[in-house]
């Protein structure tokens, strides 16, 4: 049923929705966390070619001689061969150095060619580019510190350290390229685990659709045939107006008016358990009590089949020796109790055959009460068992007697009180229903 299914637009529909939005969310979250991991590693990318132009600024301004009194203030070195700044550390990194005067004119270079870079003093890293109106290629990027070199708080002159921008760029190209690459392959891994991770989900809508159309289906065959009957029957008293023929018709359809009420009755409980709109009037029950007054309400039907009803209550001063204790007391409703034994009494009344015994015993075990209910019908087919608590399932399609629902709504109430109802049977060898309610602390 449920690749029939799939097939249908609906579903097709909303598990391509479910698919899309799974994709387009998780998608946007790693997105979210690409590109935060990429600002992360550029920042520190920047962040350590600033420190580094920073240190470097901080030693070469120490190692410069400074003579105030001399036409030049500023003795530029000629090499950092005897200056703790060693060239080799310098080419290591890239730096460039550049020396100017109080004059901001172009003292001392590092540099092979001269940057025609206007002196913008700041303490604060900052990106230029190299001859901006020149062509790509002969353009270069920069990242720069100028300090104002001052003595006595005269200006004297400035220094310029530079550090190519490409340490920077270079890698985060790098690191773009490989996330993008990262994030097209996760994006369509989640696409594929999102189509599939969809299908899952609408698995249980999909199995709760083919319950809903086969209840829908066999409920409308139920009310179908009474309907029919009782159509047929009123157009029958219509056309023969006869007193005598008219009253019989209206007995019948009386009769199946009621069986009708009855399988409303038993749709409508089965609905509001399913949708929980029914909560359990919990009340100390008398669980003896209740079976004794099934067991009257059921004696008459039982006796005009010559049906036998027998109930053993276990001696419960052997069983609880305090007095104090009520017993065969639980927590329950007692209206849905009474029905769930009404259910499982006529049932076993309906399946047994006539001069036949039906044996019911109440005793007590260590957390609950058991109740079982036993026959000397026909009994069940094994391969019939795992169906038997199914909504409209009968072992003869057609027979008139019952509607296929007792023994769901008997289910249901059991589970109602956190209970548990068991079937045995076998071929020849009656029906055995066993129900453990929870004793009352």
């Amino acid at each position: 049923m449920g690749n029939v299914l799939t097939q249908l637009p609906l579903f097709q529909a909303t598990q391509r929705r479910l698919a899309i939005w799974y994709t387009l969310v998780t998608g946007l979250l790693l997105l979210i966390f690409a590109t935060g991991f990429f600002l992360y590693v550029r920042g520190t990318l920047i962040e350590r070619v600033d420190d580094t132009l920073n240190h470097v600024v901080e030693v070469v301004s120490r190692s410069l001689i400074i003579s105030p009194d001399a036409p030049e203030p500023i003795n530029w070195p000629v090499s950092f061969d005897r200056n703790p700044l060693a060239t080799a550390a310098l080419e290591e990194d890239h730096i460039d150095l550049e020396g100017f005067n109080a004059a901001g004119e172009l003292a001392w270079s590092t540099l092979g060619d001269v940057l025609e870079i206007p002196l913008r003093p700041s303490r604060n890293p900052v990106t230029i580019i190299t001859n901006p109106l020149a062509p790509p290629e002969s353009r270069h990027w920069l990242r720069q510190i100028t300090v104002t070199l001052r003595q006595k708080n005269q200006v004297i002159g400035y220094l310029r350290v530079s550090h190519p921008w490409f340490e920077v760029t270079r890698p985060s190209q790098e690191l773009l390229v490989d996330l993008s690459l990262g994030l097209g392959a996760m994006v369509g891994l989640v696409a594929a685990s999102g189509w599939f991770l969809s299908r899952l989900a609408m698995e249980p809508i999909w199995e709760s659709y083919a319950y809903l159309k086969q209840f829908t289906a066999d409920a409308s065959h139920e009310l179908r045939n009474p309907i029919a009957l009782i159509q047929t029957n009123v157009q029958v008293a219509l056309a023969d107006p006869h007193p005598d023929r008219q009253a019989q018709q209206l007995q019948a359809v009386e009769r199946i008016t009621r069986r009708l009420g009855r399988l409303v009755d038993d749709l409508l409980f089965l609905a509001r358990q399913d949708s929980g709109i029914v909560p359990l009037r919990l009340q100390l029950c008398a669980l003896d009590g209740i079976l004794m007054t099934v067991i009257g309400e059921q004696e008459i039907i039982a006796q005009a089949r010559q049906i036998t009803l027998d109930l053993e209550i276990a001696d419960m001063e052997a069983l609880n020796p305090n007095p104090n204790d009520e017993p065969f007391t639980l927590q329950g409703d007692e209206d849905q109790l009474l029905r769930l034994f009404t259910n499982l009494i006529s049932n076993a009344i309906v399946h047994s055959p006539p001069s036949g015994c039906i044996q019911m015993q109440l005793t007590q075990e260590a957390q609950s009460y058991r109740v079982t209910i036993q026959d000397q019908g026909p009994g069940i087919p094994s391969e019939s068992l795992p169906r038997i608590f199914d909504r409209f399932f009968r072992l003869k399609p057609t027979q008139s007697e019952g509607t296929g629902l007792g023994l769901a709504i008997a289910q249901a109430i059991v589970h109602n009180h956190q209970g548990k109802i068991q079937v045995k049977s076998g071929i020849n060898q009656g029906t055995t229903f066993t129900v453990s309610l929870p004793r009352t602390n």
